[in-house]
């Protein structure tokens, strides 16, 4: 069985004509078999090693919060890591589990300024993450002014590429259901 062949190299046809005076082999050995290879990351440009990354294969559940009164605010997540770093996912599925059923706003927000967003601080915590999606003007990323959930039950949403790539990322949740509810939250990253 043949496994590699000599083939001419692009590069070098005019030694293979003759001319003895080319400064590369005029000869390449071209491989005839697959060889499978696995992509584990690259080196960057200042020689660190970036590995690959891939999507959260579970929740992340965050410490709930208990007794979130009617208009009141929580953000989340709240343990540690307190935020979501999205750097390198595109989409995120996040799951709200309220002790009481109605409406929430869930809003996509800075994290804490405890948080460097990659090098800058201070940061604006808890401010509305804005940015140019689609059109040239900048506009919220993430806002769902009035979300009616179930109770005692995860309600999980799916949010496609808005938020991709966010270093300092949390999320502002808003009861509005009524009366007092306690809140659980967890969040799914995927590339």
């Amino acid at each position: 069985m043949v496994y590699n062949r000599t083939g001419y190299a692009p590069w070098s046809l005019t030694r293979e004509a003759g001319v003895q005076s080319a400064t590369v082999d005029g000869t390449i050995e071209v491989p005839q078999y697959i060889q499978p290879t696995i992509d584990t990351g690259f080196v960057d440009i200042k020689g660190n090693w970036k590995g690959i990354r891939s999507s959260d294969e579970v929740f992340n559940i965050d410490t709930t919060h208990e007794g979130v009164p009617n208009g009141a605010t929580v953000l989340v997540p709240q343990k540690q890591p307190d935020r979501i770093d999205m750097t390198g996912y595109s989409s995120l599925f996040i799951a709200i589990k309220p002790s009481d059923g109605g409406a929430v706003v869930i809003d996509a927000v800075m994290g804490p300024d405890t948080n460097a967003f990659a090098n800058l601080t201070p940061i604006d915590a808890a401010a509305r993450l804005k940015g140019a999606i689609t059109t040239g003007s900048t506009t919220d990323l993430f806002i769902d002014g009035s979300e009616s959930l179930t109770v005692n039950v995860w309600n999980i949403f799916y949010i496609k590429g808005t938020l991709e790539n966010q270093k300092n990322l949390q999320f502002k949740i808003t009861n509005n259901a009524g009366s007092n509810s306690d809140i659980e939250f967890a969040y799914m990253r995927m590339v």
